[in-house]
């Protein structure tokens, strides 16, 4: 698919994004209405408002407390407030503006050498759905030094705030990017109708295998060693000195870990190895993904590779968060109710950000190693067969 064609299906996805993601955070005030927490429950009613908030341009309480300080010298507390407001105003736009450049970039790279056609229509609306998490927390993650600082305390504790701001508005994102992503793909199956036959990739089946298995390893390495709970202890509690950049532990593990778990000290061994499912469901999607991708592309470049190793990366965080709800919403009955469940839902996509390139990148390397070791031995037997062909 051409650049001209896979850039018109992307700007449908991103603008449809960056709409549902701005009329959800518009709708939060719903929740204030009368009778709101009658029909929902009030319990529902308050996790709804803490998903909808990060994306709403009303201002949270923090806000409006330091929109209510007094000013400095020479300044008003008026005009000290309506620069708070001003603040958070600008982070909102910032965060709508970067959600549809990241989003945009994403799906042109995904949808050119993924095109939804051919087989490739499944594959395409999960990695673009995948994508459309990621784009969200690198808005998020841009536009969180405006946030802190519109809730006048953005010198102390930078970091632990940073962190918190990032995993903010996640399941949003997770449902608005799953409309998008079925926007995406149905404009660029409807552009690509008139094109010709699209080439795909032909990949040994084990050299597939192979990248795969080493794409895998690099994730199992923050999920199996990083997310082990001595380990993780030991990254939440990394401290620099200063005071701006203190306490960055909580950051790092945010950016490194794709899970958390521990030995089965506190609960049976069943229990234990049933949420552990979650971790191999999370691996054999990275596998099974990565194992897919390297055919479907219509060329397995570097770049498309490490995209689609986030994109895997991503989507096996979502399988994993579900299965977990599904096994918590049995045990206990639904009695926390399933908007709290889902809480975890669009959880961990920082991590992948950073294991996910890392992943792919190794993928390549080892399917490009791989595909040419055949074809060299190939050449070198048909030279011993053939001496004076060469001549």
């Amino acid at each position: 698919m051409t650049y001209r064609r896979a850039a018109i299906a992307a700007v449908v996805g991103g603008l449809l994004l960056t709409v549902l993601l701005w009329w959800a955070g518009a709708s939060a005030q719903a929740l204030h209405l009368p009778g709101t927490t009658d029909v929902i429950g009030g319990r529902a009613a308050a996790e709804l408002e803490h998903w909808l908030t990060p994306w709403s341009y009303d201002p949270p309480a923090s806000v409006q407390f330091g929109a209510g300080s007094s000013g400095g010298i020479g300044d008003t507390a008026g005009t000290d407030g309506s620069r708070y407001l001003a603040l958070y105003a600008t982070a909102l736009q910032i965060r709508f503006g970067t959600v549809f450049v990241f989003f945009v970039l994403g799906a042109l790279l995904l949808v050119r050498r993924l095109p939804p056609v051919h087989g490739r229509m499944r594959a395409t609306l999960l990695a673009v759905w995948a994508w459309g998490l990621v784009a969200g927390t690198l808005a998020v993650t841009v536009s969180a030094p405006w946030l802190i600082a519109a809730q006048g305390h953005g010198s102390y504790r930078f970091l632990p705030q940073l962190a918190s701001v990032i995993s903010s508005g996640r399941q949003t994102v997770a449902v608005s990017a799953l409309a998008a992503a079925a926007g995406t793909v149905l404009a660029a199956r409807i552009i690509a109708g008139g094109a010709g036959p699209l080439p795909q990739a032909v990949v040994p089946a084990r050299a597939a295998r192979l990248a795969a298995t080493a794409g895998t390893a690099v994730v199992a390495l923050s999920l199996v060693v990083l997310s082990y709970q001595p380990v993780a202890a030991a990254i939440q509690t990394v401290s620099l000195h200063g005071e701006l950049f203190a306490e960055p532990g909580e950051l790092l593990r945010q950016w490194l870990l794709l899970g958390a778990w521990a030995s089965p000290a506190g609960a049976t061994l069943g229990d234990w190895l049933l949420y552990r499912a979650a971790d191999v469901l999370l691996l054999a999607v990275v596998w099974w993904a990565l194992r897919r991708l390297s055919g479907l592309f219509t060329r397995a470049t570097v770049p498309a590779m490490a995209v689609g190793a986030v994109c895997a990366t991503v989507l096996g965080l979502l399988a994993s968060q579900l299965l977990r709800v599904a096994v918590d919403g049995a045990g206990s009955g639904l009695h926390w109710g399933l908007v709290y469940l889902s809480g975890s839902v669009g959880g961990g996509v920082p991590a992948a950000l950073i294991w996910g390139p890392v992943a792919g990148v190794a993928a390549a390397v080892t399917l490009r190693v791989a595909v040419d070791r055949p074809e060299a031995a190939d050449a070198a037997a048909s030279d011993v067969q053939n001496p004076g062909s060469a001549e």
